[in-house]
């Protein structure tokens, strides 16, 4: 039995959660509060396995308490927001901190709501319930006065009123989902301006890649955001796949650009991992080095797979640093990948590929 404690300042919003969560036979409610402070004192009584929590709210604010639990008794926690640019931003924050998951609980005010959210709803607590949060490594942001000079050619340089571009045969898959948003932040904050181009699919709902990029931008030497049809793979810029659209790449001399497109999901997903990773088998070969990182079920593996098959260079996240093991995991079982490093070898990995 799954142990779910509610915090939520709507008593609307926790009655229906409440009604959702216990009508499953595999889970139930242990208690629920209106701010962290009053949970707080009931979760000591009866620590729950899986927290729900809402981010605006009296007395102190979800991400404070998440920051709180996550420093004393890390605890799988899922993130109720709105579909908002701001509660995007707010709930990239909760990622940060360390949640597990984000539930849109804009569908909470449709008629038959209850019926509508319960399916995504217990599928996320059961995702969450066997995820493993930890305190991530913690990397500082790089200074103004001494970080490196973007090189010619590069994104950041582009942007600062450089000219010229500078080409690459070479490019870098990642692949992520549960516990992503953090993964990738401790990755590519360590990435210098020089590193290979970079493209990724990030499991998140649609509204929030954009904010997702943008946040990983302004922390990071490179040049990260959220992937535009055509856009070319180039050093020193990382490609987030838009939420709601598979992202592939194709290949034009010795240049990468990537494809946007609608289609179905794969592997229940959109972006999809190995849609994005079959491309990449396919149009750079052994001019590539694919990462799978921490995330639940099996998307990727394959494609992973393909890749290493064409000559790619291929790893994955190890199970020690992973929030979940389930990708990582998988394409190690197929024989996906060649090595499983540690989240904190992936920047000096992808450097030595890239100068090599």
């Amino acid at each position: 039995m799954i142990k779910v404690f509610i915090v939520d300042d709507s008593a609307l919003v926790r009655q229906v959660l409440t009604a959702c969560i216990d009508g499953h036979p595999g889970m139930c409610v242990s208690g629920q509060a209106a701010d962290p402070l009053f949970a707080l004192e009931k979760m000591n009584r009866d620590w729950p396995d899986v927290l729900v929590l809402d981010v605006e709210m009296p007395r102190m604010d979800g991400i404070t308490f998440l920051r709180k639990i996550m420093a004393e008794r890390p605890t799988p926690a899922i993130i109720c927001s709105t579909l908002t640019e701001a509660g995007a931003n707010i709930t990239l924050e909760a990622l940060a901190a360390g949640a597990v998951g984000v539930f849109t609980k804009a569908r909470l005010g449709l008629k038959d709501s209850l019926q509508q959210i319960s399916g995504d709803l217990i599928k996320q607590i059961e995702t969450a319930a066997r995820c493993h949060p930890r305190a991530m490594p913690r990397t500082s942001a790089v200074p103004t006065s001494t970080a490196v000079a973007p090189a010619p050619g590069t994104a950041k340089a582009e942007r600062s009123g450089s000219v010229g571009f500078a080409t690459t045969d070479r490019v870098v898959a990642l692949g992520t989902s549960t516990g992503g948003t953090q993964a990738l932040e401790v990755l590519l904050r360590q990435l210098p301006v020089d590193c290979p181009g970079i493209v990724i699919v990030q499991h998140m709902p649609e509204k929030f890649t954009a904010a997702f990029a943008q946040r990983l931008d302004s922390i990071c030497r490179i040049e990260v955001r959220e992937a535009k049809h055509m856009d070319r793979v180039r050093i020193g810029l990382a490609l987030v796949a838009p939420g709601g659209r598979h992202m592939q790449i194709k290949r034009s001399g010795a240049q990468y650009f990537v494809e946007v497109l609608d289609g179905p999901p794969v592997n229940r997903h959109k972006p999809s991992v190995d849609v994005l990773f079959r491309s990449v088998a396919r149009h750079a070969g052994p001019n590539a080095l694919g990462v799978i990182m921490t995330g639940m079920g099996d998307d990727g593996a394959r494609g992973l797979l393909a890749m290493r098959e064409a000559g790619a260079r291929t790893v994955a996240q190890d199970e020690a640093s992973c929030v979940v093991f389930g990708m990582p995991k998988e394409a190690l079982r197929l024989g996906a990948a060649q090595s499983s490093e540690a989240l904190q070898s992936l920047p000096a990995l992808i450097v030595q590929y890239g100068r090599t």
